[in-house]
């Protein structure tokens, strides 16, 4: 659960909060954030795919994931991402974009993961079908994988109006040297890492570099693939948790990872209703400024 709140912890949390200015409570029907490469605002929180969506032809499981996007819609959501390496994920996605008549405030969000650098463009098209859109507003080469060879491919799709934004991706602090150094070399315009309560590594360079370099920011596994929240539910929530509107867990994790100015969304994925809305509510209410953030990592820390 990222260890006992130490001197250590709390000298990494004062010198990542040192670079958020002092805003206090904000109030708002929806939490946009800005992508700095075109001051679009999209909400902090989209929908991720990893496991969740990966139900094959199953007709019942189909229909249940696509009422699960027409909420998502429904509570202001509008970027879904997913992968080529999510199994049949990409076709649920399709299928229940299609179900739903293309909603016109889709944020569409995939990735290119493929060895052979050669193969990108067609494994684009071919994820292109399985979503059955037009195009995509991100791309992003997954995990690094021949990262040279496919950044080149997006960067010619953006440079022909295929395209809109440039990312990559990895997660869990793998390969954050190299994330690194792409964002000084490269014009990318997103990046996907891990950020979360329990693991923060992010902090310590990336987020304050895609600041700088003005690079938008989506955190992938804000739960940890549910561990935090299955750890945490027994507990009660700190009574913080009242002063930004959390009114579960979920709410409380994803507005910490949201404050981040650097954070642009997270994506947290779910099969079930009930979470879903559980996570959307994250989207409303007060915002943690420095000074709450720093509370609730220690209050975080202390259970």
């Amino acid at each position: 659960m990222g260890g006992t709140f130490n001197r250590r912890s709390i000298l990494q949390a004062t010198a990542a909060l040192a670079l958020i200015p002092s805003t206090g409570l904000a109030q708002s029907e929806v939490l946009l954030k800005t992508i700095p490469a075109s001051n679009q605002q999209v909400p902090a929180i989209g929908l991720g795919t990893w496991q969740t969506f990966d139900v094959g032809s199953n007709v019942a499981l189909r229909r249940q994931r696509t009422e699960l996007v027409r909420i998502f819609f429904e509570l202001g959501g509008r970027a879904i991402d997913s992968s080529p390496m999510y199994g049949s994920s990409q076709a649920v996605v399709g299928h229940a974009l299609s179900q739903l008549q293309h909603p016109s405030q889709l944020f569409a969000m995939d990735k290119v993961w493929i060895p052979n650098e050669r193969s990108g463009p067609s494994q684009i098209d071919q994820t292109t079908r399985r979503w059955a859109i037009p195009q995509f507003d991100l791309l992003q080469v997954h995990n690094l994988v021949s990262w040279r060879s496919h950044l080149d491919t997006l960067f010619a799709m953006k440079a022909n109006g295929h395209l809109r934004y440039v990312g990559i991706t990895s997660y869990a602090g793998i390969r954050y040297d190299q994330i690194a150094r792409i964002m000084n070399e490269h014009p990318i315009d997103f990046i996907q890492v891990t950020y979360n309560m329990a693991t923060r590594q992010a902090e310590d360079v990336l987020l304050p570099l895609a600041q700088e370099k003005g690079i938008a920011v989506i955190a992938n596994r804000p739960f940890q693939e549910g561990y935090l929240i299955d750890k945490m539910k027994r507990k009660p929530l700190p009574k913080m948790a009242a002063e930004i509107g959390a009114r579960n867990w979920a709410q409380f994790l994803l507005k910490f990872i949201i404050s981040h100015p650097a954070l642009t969304m997270a994506i947290p994925a779910t099969r079930r209703i009930d979470h879903l809305r559980e996570n959307m509510g994250a989207l409303t209410g007060p915002i943690p400024d420095q000074v709450l953030r720093l509370r609730m990592i220690q209050a975080f820390e202390a259970l």
